[in-house]
């Protein structure tokens, strides 16, 4: 019976990185890079945690989102917090998206997506600011700075949803994993009122791993169940996760 169950705790082996997303039980390791490709096209979603100088980049699969990969943060500037103003350096913080307009194949930083800052919560409290990106070249001076590698293929997988049907690229950004140990190491912050409403953002994807519906009443940001479009684009997600042979 032993030899057994060894031989079904190998075979299982290859699957359990999805299993453990679903059962959030641990952290999810990356779809193997053979299967990559396979997934291109397929809905995406960003988080970025300025602490850990991580952006980790997911795509759709079935109807939750799995790790596609991991990708470390070169540079970004202004420390923890949101950004305020024109000119104070700060890379920001929040919930932002992502149109094909926004996509600069031929920036001066190598390759460029424009987060949209200001977003509708950022206007409300008279934040200002301009031509904030995730780009390569590893220089900040308010972005989010990736090596060339890496925004080789944030890029193209970002392109490649919105391309095929995506209507929008969700990216929240976080100033490290809203955890209640990390909350209550920040508690004394001066941001921590803020930091209060990214949290429930954070705690939906963690829970349901679906990027959450975000809304802004009364120049606060407020979490949702998504909205589901009538028409979703679906490619290499329609499938279910297996290792390619």
């Amino acid at each position: 019976m032993s030899k057994i169950a060894l031989i079904i705790a190998m075979l299982s082996m290859p699957f359990m990185s999805f299993a453990s997303l679903l059962n959030g039980n641990a952290t999810p390791a990356p779809v193997s890079k053979e299967f990559k490709q396979q997934l291109m096209g397929s809905p995406v979603y960003i988080q970025i945690f300025k602490e850990e100088r991580t952006l980790e980049l997911y795509v759709k699969l079935g109807e939750q989102y799995q790790l596609l990969d991991s990708y470390r943060i070169c540079n970004y500037s202004g420390g923890l917090g949101p950004k305020q103003r024109q000119g104070d350096f700060k890379s920001p913080e929040g919930f932002y998206s992502v149109e094909r307009s926004q996509l600069k194949p031929d920036s001066r930083f190598y390759k460029a997506i424009n987060i949209g800052f200001p977003n509708e919560f950022d206007r409300s409290h008279g934040y200002q600011g301009q031509y904030l990106m995730i780009h390569g070249a590893c220089v900040s001076v308010g972005c989010y700075a990736m090596t060339d590698s890496g925004i080789d293929e944030i890029f193209q997988f970002v392109t490649g949803a919105l391309v095929f049907g995506q209507p929008k690229v969700q990216v929240s950004i976080y100033p490290f994993r809203m955890t209640d140990a990390n909350m209550q190491r920040h508690k004394y912050s001066y941001y921590i009122n803020f930091w209060k409403q990214l949290k429930p953002g954070y705690d939906y994807f963690m829970a349901n791993h679906q990027p959450p519906g975000v809304s802004v009443i009364s120049g606060n940001y407020v979490i949702s169940k998504p909205v589901t479009p009538t028409a979703q684009p679906q490619l290499a997600s329609n499938y279910t996760l297996t290792e390619a042979k």
